[in-house]
């Protein structure tokens, strides 16, 4: 379940990766498989081919991508979470969230 976003977030997540764009949406977020982590970032793309090519680009595996049509995406947690938005220049993810070391 996600907390901490706008609804007008979510849409435009929605339409950026529908348009094959690779989209990034941080939430708050609680699993009780996953206890310790409170955020995830969903990296989407419709364009499966992006998304893998994406995926290997930063050393994770494209099998577990969610081939949640229309909206396919990457779960980003913990400290490639992190790691990452790093890379991509979204540290206003890790400041509006509070996502520490």
């Amino acid at each position: 379940m996600a907390f901490g976003i706008t609804r007008n977030e979510l849409n435009e997540w929605k339409k950026s990766v529908t348009r094959g764009e690779t989209a990034f949406l941080t939430h708050y977020w609680y699993d009780a498989r996953f206890p310790e982590i409170q955020t995830v970032t969903k990296v989407g793309n419709a364009n499966l081919e992006r998304l893998k090519n994406w995926c290997i680009t930063h050393g994770l595996n494209p099998k577990y991508i969610h081939l949640r049509p229309p909206f396919p995406h990457f779960d980003l947690m913990g400290s490639k979470q992190r790691e990452i938005l790093i890379q991509e220049n979204l540290t206003h993810h890790l400041e509006r969230f509070k996502i520490n070391k």
